[in-house]
């Protein structure tokens, strides 16, 4: 996987090399500086609305020359002109061209205010002063729409319904001088929700505070029914799909060059977009998360045609305006990846890939496993390891629906390393292990007690995709099928086995070691720590029982400043963070466009039993 790649220029140093900075395209610095000003006229607009002492403050100066501050609603329309430049500067700051006509439409309205309500010629200015730069460089604002669904419209009540349950709190415990009697933390509440739908509460002031606080309220439920009912009624872009002829033509190319990657096959997955290369010798698949614009694994097809795809998406982060990521690549696609696009590149983990023809049980390395296998077998089960062509439709059924069940979480997991399906017609070369316990109870899925499934890597090797086991069955179900698979793969004319990925593996294995330093053990400690939700070590663990040759894997970003981001898309991408509720299980079967697809499980786990 670190081989030379063809009409490369000569290689100064790895993507990991010490010194080695190589940095993309930076965003604009108008579109930025806009963004950040929206966000700190917004802050200052809520503020001004919400805290009486602000107002009155020398802050209030300043405040009320704000747009929006207009009339004898100063106060309610603050608030609601506040929350919306803080949810336009995120736009602006992408170059949104949406945000960038609702900025220059705001702008302006909230200069004639100034002028007509309060006669201002500082706010008439101060609006013109943020207009004019969006106007000079409206060029710059040219990135388009992101996929979008109905299921934005749910997810922006959710959140913005809290969002001003919150805010409401605070407007209504921000008078507390003001306030007639005390009143209890549900009365405020009530006083909130009654407020929102433009009713009055149980909670009353004296003067004119009632009048002011009801505005707020107001214009927070208003802003809330607003931009929930413009997401739901706008026009669907939904999240793009692998297209029937995208995928034939992927799975032309994985047939001549599949070999090269053994993440090559979940480009396959259903709910990626693809980019091709001019030639159509080459391709990028890729998912948009939270705008990061994340691809996994290297690009598919022949080397020399690479930087064409490259490009192509790189083409389309920057029309969309969207961070360009690429998660799990090898070396070589590393190299190629930061050498085409000037992005960089960080070592993530390894994957451990093992020679068939290396591999035997014998030998004090292989003790545990070779015990914990011969356990299992005296106690009664037997495996079962064949391609998915060769399964009837009724036992491929019962192997899907086990799959299912024994998931351990509601959302389905997997992106870079789950195909998210099992037992297509399309995937007949797909490998299938199965352990089977004969004088058992037949349960819900008669003698099934655990599975295994791995995806196609070129035609000599095979790549794991998921582990799925019954948690009644006994420990070391899944050691018994990786040998059931690496045993019965010379018959399949199967070489070479991918299995798990192990994050920050070299991390951990220098870690432990003697002589190691502080900084290094205490990287291994937060890995350790990290474990006990994300099962780093034992991960790594586990693999390491089939003494595997170790192959790095990569992350390509473009700045260090977009590590948390792409992070935190990646986590989403997996399944390990929703944001929006997930589809409900009858509807799961159609999740890959509405053609036929068979329900499969997307998560590439493996626990250590």
């Amino acid at each position: 996987m670190s081989g030379a790649v063809p009409g490369a220029a000569p290689k100064t140093a790895g993507p990991t090399r010490a010194g080695r900075v190589l940095r993309g395209p930076r965003p604009e610095a108008v579109p930025v500086l806009v963004g950040r000003a929206c966000t700190l006229v917004g802050l200052l607009n809520i503020a001004s609305g919400v805290f009486p002492r602000f107002r009155h403050s020398r802050m209030h100066a300043v405040a009320e020359v704000l747009p929006g501050t207009v009339g004898p609603f100063a106060a309610a329309l603050s608030l609601s002109t506040g929350v919306l430049l803080l949810l336009l500067a995120h736009g602006l700051k992408r170059r949104k061209r949406r945000a960038w006509r609702a900025a220059v439409a705001l702008l302006p309205l909230g200069a004639v205010a100034q002028f007509t309500y309060r006669h201002s010629l500082v706010g008439v200015l101060i609006s013109l002063a943020l207009l004019a730069p969006l106007l000079r460089h409206r060029d710059q604002f040219a990135a388009l729409p992101d996929p979008r669904s109905r299921w934005k419209a749910l997810a922006n009540f959710v959140l913005m319904g809290a969002g001003s349950l919150a805010l409401g709190l605070v407007i209504v415990s921000a008078h507390p001088n003001r306030m007639v009697g005390d009143p209890s933390l549900a009365d405020r509440i009530t006083h909130v929700l009654y407020g929102l739908f433009g009713f009055e509460g149980p909670v009353d002031y004296r003067g004119n505070t009632s009048w002011t606080v009801a505005f707020s309220l107001g214009a927070l439920g208003l802003l809330t029914a607003v931009t929930t009912i413009y997401l739901a009624f706008r026009p669907e872009h939904p999240a793009a799909r692998l297209t029937e002829e995208d995928e034939e033509r992927l799975r032309a190319l994985l047939a001549k060059h599949g070999s090269r990657d053994s993440l090559g096959h979940f480009a396959l997955r259903r709910d990626k977009a693809v980019v091709f290369s001019p030639s159509g010798k080459a391709a990028v698949t890729y998912r948009v998360v939270s705008g990061v614009m994340l691809a996994s694994g290297d690009p598919i097809g022949d080397v020399e045609a690479w930087p064409g795809a490259i490009e192509r998406f790189m083409d389309e982060a920057r029309a969309h305006s969207w961070t360009p990521a690429v998660m799990g690549c090898s070396e070589t696609g590393g190299e190629v990846w930061t050498r085409e696009t000037g992005l960089d590149a960080l070592e993530l983990g390894d994957e451990a890939v093992v020679d068939v023809a290396d591999f035997s049980l014998a030998g004090r390395a292989m003790r545990n496993v070779r015990q914990m296998v011969k356990r299992i077998e005296r106690a009664g089960y037997e495996t079962r390891v064949r391609r998915v062509a060769d399964l009837g439709d009724a036992e491929l059924n019962r192997i899907r629906r086990a799959a299912d069940g024994w998931r351990g979480t509601d959302t389905e997991r997997g992106f870079s390393m789950a195909l998210g399906r099992i037992g297509d017609p399309a995937d007949g070369d797909c490998l299938i292990a199965t352990a089977h316990k004969q004088d058992a109870e037949p349960g819900e899925y008669g003698d099934l007690k655990a599975i295994l499934h791995f995806v196609p890597w070129g035609t000599d090797g095979v790549s794991l995709d998921l582990m799925r086991r019954d948690r009644s069955a006994d420990p070391g179900m899944n050691e018994l099928l990786i040998v059931a698979a690496l045993q019965a793969a010379p018959k399949l004319g199967i070489a070479r086995v991918s299995l798990n990925f192990a994050m920050f593996r070299a991390a951990l294995a220098r870690g432990e070691k003697i002589g190691a330093g502080p900084v290094l053990r205490a990287w291994r400690g937060l890995l350790v720590f990290l474990s006990r939700w994300f099962q780093i070590e034992s991960l790594y663990k586990f693999n390491a029982k089939f003494q595997p040759r170790w192959e790095p894997r990569f992350v390509v970003y473009r700045a260090s400043a977009d590590l948390p981001r792409i992070g935190f898309a990646a986590m989403q991408a997996e399944g390990f963070v929703t944001l929006t509720p997930p589809l409900p299980r009858f509807l799961r079967r159609r999740a890959a466009g509405g053609r036929p697809c068979a329900h499969g499980v997307t998560e590439r786990e493996a626990r250590a039993a």
